[in-house]
């Protein structure tokens, strides 16, 4: 962790209440999961306190961070259905500074069970709401879907990143998730606001790559982030050790683009004194 430990900066803190960011994209392998994970990490290795809550019944981000998804007994479900205390089944993980609320295959029925809540698209922000206020950010991984989980999620939500990946139907479904975006702003938060659009999976050698990062930039401008996330190997074996790719390869190009997307988040959202020329990681 050597070569981390010296991108360390001093922060702002500006904020009382920690920052909600959800991650959703209803187009699955868009690296939503693989976003949430590493870019929860490389905040926590900048000195951030980081909780992220997995809210997708495939569990992915809790398995992602070491945990096996069999051992465990409490889970956002029980939280959104049955009124658990979230602070009582919080974990902590390898990296200081970085918890998560875990998921499980739950969650799959957790839709229907909702069904004559009152205030059903609420639940969410309602359990984030009990959360002890010690956190920086609170990251909320979405399935790939646009069911009521997903807009529990963004109801509860801040600001919304939105992976996509530079391949051919990248735009796909982009409309359609937009527009849930702005019915949500309309009805249910008019405070939710986008992040930013995040280019993933990235291979300069392809045209086609290089072509969706210009439609990509046309169409959204200064809401995409300068970060680029660079189609790497090492980040894609990392998930399988349970570990997200700062613990898995530190020197990889993964860990790197991670580092820069969490340092640009820290800077767009006024948290860090670190000066422009500094702000990205050679």
């Amino acid at each position: 962790m050597q070569r981390i430990l010296k991108y360390k900066f001093s922060q702002k803190k500006l904020h009382i209440m920690p920052k909600v960011i959800a991650f959703a994209n209803q187009k699955g392998g868009v690296g939503k999961t693989t976003t949430a994970i590493n870019l929860a990490a490389s905040l926590a290795v900048l000195e951030c306190k980081i909780l992220l809550i997995d809210a997708d019944p495939q569990a992915n981000a809790t398995s992602g961070l070491g945990f096996d998804v069999k051992n465990i007994k409490t889970s956002i479900y029980e939280c959104i259905v049955d009124d658990i205390n979230p602070n009582d089944i919080i974990l902590n993980t390898e990296i200081d500074g970085l918890d998560i609320i875990p998921s499980s295959i739950d969650l799959v029925g957790a839709e229907i069970e909702m069904l004559n809540m009152p205030n059903r698209e609420k639940t969410m922000k309602m359990v984030i709401e009990k959360i002890n206020s010690n956190y920086d950010f609170i990251l909320i991984d979405c399935s790939p879907s646009l069911g009521l989980i997903t807009v529990n999620a963004l109801t509860a939500a801040d600001s919304i990143i939105i992976p996509v990946q530079c391949e051919y139907f990248a735009l796909e479904g982009l409309g359609k998730l937009l527009n849930t975006i702005k019915i949500i702003q309309t009805r249910l938060n008019p405070e939710l606001e986008i992040e930013g659009f995040l280019l993933t999976m990235y291979d300069s050698r392809l045209r086609l790559s290089n072509q969706v990062v210009e439609e990509v930039n046309k169409h959204f401008q200064e809401m995409v982030f300068e970060t680029i996330i660079k189609r790497n190997v090492k980040l894609s074996e990392a998930p399988s050790y349970g570990q997200p790719i700062l613990l898995y390869d530190s020197a990889s190009p993964g860990s790197t683009n991670y580092l820069n997307l969490a340092r640009e988040l820290l800077q767009k959202n006024e948290m860090t004194s670190i000066s422009n020329e500094d702000k990205i990681i050679k």
